[in-house]
């Protein structure tokens, strides 16, 4: 199904420095004044596995929390159940972010997998029913940094998509806006080789919920490319290919294709994308990049380039923990204080972007209200 391009809006101005904040390098600053298109729209807000930052990831609470929190989109990563049944969890592998480990009736489901090349350990969702999911209860992935996330272990389950999208739909009707999903493919190439292809099931569920159309609060993601290219073919629903800022498609790895995401990001590799995609969600590092102190170089021009290929640009992952942060946006030398995020999205946002998937996305809410 060949898609016809057209932008979510682009944000065009920047924000007001906070005034305890770090200001923007200058040179940052000046190449995004110069080069951001002309405002058309405000950026959409995408919580990236809900509200993570706050709760643990992919369960109905943190995304519940992120509508609450003025998100427009939230966000579940897919994975197959052995029984075919698309789950939300950041990865197949479950250990780190459910009790799997705890339980001994599943003990003797612990194996090792090459999941895209990478030898891992652990316990796989396509190894359980969806009925055996559902005794499991979430966990906080990343305790050290987020540990008051912890008080909420044990009390959540592994969601399903379509208890994500009756999710989004009760709440768009209770606050009278429309709360979107924008749901990624995880391992696309590897659910496929082991007769669990994720893109049929995943169509089937956008169906029968009436979601078909390039005009619905649908988005879908992937890091391949193979996978979207099928998709564009099943669906009308928007596309977004993910853009690492190394490494390649494990699609292209697989089928010797020798480009890689910086390829795919230049104008060529844009052109390209546009032909299966509406739009490009990028690491932050290719929008403006790091030196090796983690100091904020000059923009690249990737949003400008992907805007002229027709093509929506979002960005991800912004995170309010210092260790996450450019140096130039710390606060104090504890990684995980937060740091002067506003002063982050006053320079993303001045470069024109579409959208930005936060952990905290009601920082993001915040800071999009100085749009003008």
């Amino acid at each position: 199904m060949r898609r016809t391009l057209s932008t979510l809006g682009l944000a065009g101005v920047l924000l007001a420095t906070v005034a305890s904040a770090p200001t923007t390098p200058a040179s940052a600053r000046g190449e995004a004044a110069r080069d951001r298109p002309r405002a058309t729209d405000r950026p959409i807000v995408i919580a990236h596995r809900g509200a993570s930052g706050y709760r643990p990831e992919h369960t109905l609470e943190a995304y519940r929390l992120a509508i609450r929190m003025g998100a427009d989109f939230i966000e579940p990563d897919l994975v197959a159940t052995r029984d075919g049944v698309l789950v939300a969890r950041h990865e197949n592998e479950i250990s780190g972010t459910t009790d799997v480990a705890d339980r001994p009736e599943f003990v003797d489901r612990r194996s090792t997998r090459s999941i895209d090349g990478v030898s891992v350990t652990g316990w796989f969702t396509e190894d359980f029913t969806l009925a055996e999911l559902k005794t499991l209860r979430a966990k906080e992935r990343l305790p050290q940094v987020r540990p008051t996330n912890t008080a909420f272990d044990g009390q959540f389950q592994v969601p399903t998509l379509q208890e994500v999208i009756e999710l989004a739909r009760a709440e768009s009707r209770r606050l009278g806006r429309t709360i979107g999903i924008y749901p990624e493919t995880k391992h696309p190439t590897y659910f496929r080789s082991i007769g669990l292809p994720l893109e049929e099931p995943l169509v089937a569920v956008l169906r029968r919920n009436g979601l078909t159309s390039r005009r619905d609060a649908v988005i879908i993601q992937s890091f391949e490319t193979a996978n979207l290219r099928r998709l564009s073919r099943l669906t009308d629903v928007r596309l977004v290919q993910l853009l690492d800022a190394a490494g390649r498609p494990y699609d292209f790895t697989v089928a010797g294709d020798p480009r890689s995401y910086a390829d795919l990001a230049r104008p060529a590799g844009l052109k390209w994308i546009s032909t299966y995609a509406d739009g490009i969600g990028t690491n932050k590092n290719l929008l403006v990049p790091r030196d090796a102190a983690g100091n904020l170089r000059a923009p690249s021009t990737v949003v400008r380039d992907a805007h002229r290929a027709g093509l929506i640009v979002h960005a991800w992952t912004f995170r309010a923990e210092n260790q996450f942060l450019p140096a130039d946006f710390r606060i104090g030398t504890d990684p995980n204080a937060r740091g002067a995020i506003q002063a982050e999205y006053e320079l993303f946002y001045g470069l024109g972007l579409d959208g930005v998937f936060s952990d905290h996305p009601d920082t993001a809410v915040a800071a999009r209200l100085g749009l003008g």
